[in-house]
Formats: C-alpha cells, sequence, structure tokens
C-alpha cells in the first residue's frame, strides 16, 4: 500500500474520531447513530495510523506531500 493521507488529513481524521468517542460516552449520541458512528471513528483511526485510505485509491486522490515512485 502506498501512503495517500498526508499529515493534515491524518489529524483531522483522528480529532474527529475523538470527538464521536467522547460524544458517545457522554450520553449525546446513543442507539444505531451512536453505533454507526463508533464504527466510523474505529475507520478513521484505522486509517490514520496506516496513512492509507482505500476510498482515496480508485479515485487517485493523494493529500500526502511526498511522491512516492
Amino acid at each position: 500500500m502506498k501512503k495517500n493521507m498526508g499529515s493534515a488529513d491524518r489529524i483531522i481524521r483522528f480529532v474527529i474520531a475523538a470527538i464521536i468517542g467522547i460524544l458517545y460516552y457522554t450520553g449525546t449520541i446513543s442507539g444505531t447513530l451512536g453505533i454507526v458512528l463508533l464504527v466510523l471513528a474505529g475507520i478513521f483511526i484505522l486509517t490514520s495510523f496506516v496513512s492509507f485510505c482505500p476510498l482515496y485509491a480508485p479515485f487517485g486522490i493523494s493529500t500526502c506531500a511526498v511522491k512516492q515512485n
């Protein structure tokens, strides 16, 4: 896998995931919506750590500043 996420994209995803987690555990969001958002937050954290977004690949999108050969 080639990296296709830059540091700003990774930080934004991590912050969004943290906000979703906090909202869920404080009870602001709950039920089915809460579970769906927690799954999305988990995906955001996973993609942040590996610096690869599978949805970017088919469209040729890359927010990574470093060109990879």
